[in-house]
């Protein structure tokens, strides 16, 4: 669980809106590892004890960053498709909202020294992309962490995060899809709104 919050958030954080100079992928999640690193710099212990302040800082460098609406449309899949334009806009906030607020311990245990970022191999002239990592674990064993980018006229964002082979986006998938089939989707939606909800107010 701890190492997939802190691949979550790295994935969170990783992608910018705009670029003066084109970014490779790999220098978007290495920018990501050093976010992480000056975010945190001597502020553990004041975010362990205010959690609100923990997802303002979040949310401040995610919110611009994170392509919501191609994550949310991944996930619903097919249930994107029959969704209202109200569905869908409450979805990919309460989605966006649950996401950071279940995540959020994993800034608090990152460790910049853990992470390497493997060569680029993939190819920059598609529209999707793939940046491999490692991290390094307490037993000293290491976990590989693959990030899935889409290119827009912005740069590369990321939309999925694999560890050792679990995709965050089909295990949200698969979960949810079940969730919809046993209840409905306006269900589920609130259900996520109650989750952000709850956590603001601990």
């Amino acid at each position: 669980m701890k190492m997939y919050a802190q691949a979550l958030l790295i994935f969170l954080l990783a992608a910018t809106p705009s670029y003066a100079d084109e970014q490779t992928p790999n220098k978007v999640i290495e920018g990501a590892v050093q976010i992480f690193a000056e975010k945190l710099e001597g502020r553990h212990a004041e975010f362990e004890a205010d959690r609100a302040a923990l997802y303002v800082l979040i949310d401040e460098v995610l919110l611009p960053r994170f392509d919501r609406k191609f994550a949310a449309q991944v996930v619903l899949a097919k249930h994107w498709r029959t969704a209202s334009a109200e569905q869908r806009e409450r979805f990919i906030d309460a989605f966006y909202q649950a996401l950071l607020r279940k995540y959020a311990d994993g800034l608090l245990e990152f460790e910049q020294d853990r992470v390497t970022v493997l060569p680029f191999r993939g190819d920059l002239k598609g529209k999707r992309s793939k940046v491999r990592s490692t991290v390094l674990l307490n037993d000293g064993s290491k976990v590989a962490v693959d990030y899935d980018l889409v290119k827009r006229e912005s740069g590369w964002l990321l939309f999925n995060v694999v560890i050792e082979g679990i995709s965050y986006v089909r295990n949200f998938r698969a979960e949810l899809d079940s969730e919809i089939r046993s209840s409905s989707l306006d269900a589920v939606i609130a259900r996520l709104e109650g989750e952000a909800g709850a956590s603001d107010s601990e």
